[in-house]
């Protein structure tokens, strides 16, 4: 099998379930912003190493990323086809990543002021992501479905990616010199 087909050297691109869109429309956009976001949490993922927590973690939000990607990609006429946590995202998805965010949230002291990004490359690659995924957010309020939970997912994985980003530096704002500012915020974006 070959890896092309000249079918997009038209501008265009398949949907799920048939169709074709062109490749600058809205849902294009925002499924390639996703897309995008999964590769930096792969990165993430690499820099972490294989077998640890955040690995796993971060292979089940990539696998996650896919379902959101189906849901994005699949035309309005096609939707009755798409299936709840396999190719539709779903509010028990949603509410699973709250239920981590809490979680890791519950292991260190949250930062109460603006985070500078970079005190470790795990966390640094987290912070990337989180960006992605937080643009990702602002496409898909153009292209989601009426009702879709694509929007509150984003919204809600760039929260976990803040947590987790912060959770990975935990221990050095914990031993930070005194002269050093430890006070951080919570996600930037929440301020909007």
């Amino acid at each position: 099998m070959r890896i092309y087909t000249r079918r997009g050297d038209d501008g265009t691109t398949g949907l799920y379930f048939g169709g074709r869109l062109r490749k600058d429309a809205p849902a294009v956009d925002a499924y390639g912003t996703v897309d995008e976001a999964q590769a930096f949490l792969g990165l993430a993922r690499a820099e972490a190493g294989p077998g640890s927590e955040l690995d796993a973690v971060l292979t089940d939000l990539e696998r996650q990323l896919w379902v959101l990607m189906a849901d994005l990609a699949t035309d309005e006429s096609n939707r009755h086809k798409l299936v709840a946590g396999q190719s539709l995202v779903t509010e028990a998805m949603v509410t699973a990543l709250e239920a981590r965010i809490d979680a890791i949230g519950a292991t260190f002291p949250m930062p109460t002021g603006f985070v500078v990004p970079g005190e470790g490359r795990v966390a640094a690659l987290l912070d990337v992501a989180r960006t992605v995924v937080r643009r990702a957010e602002r496409l898909s309020l153009a292209a989601a479905a009426e009702g879709s939970q694509v929007v509150p997912y984003l919204n809600r994985l760039s929260d976990l990616l803040w947590t987790m980003a912060r959770s990975q530096e935990a221990h050095s704002l914990l031993t930070r010199p005194p002269d050093r500012p430890v006070d951080r915020p919570t996600d930037p974006e929440d301020t909007q």
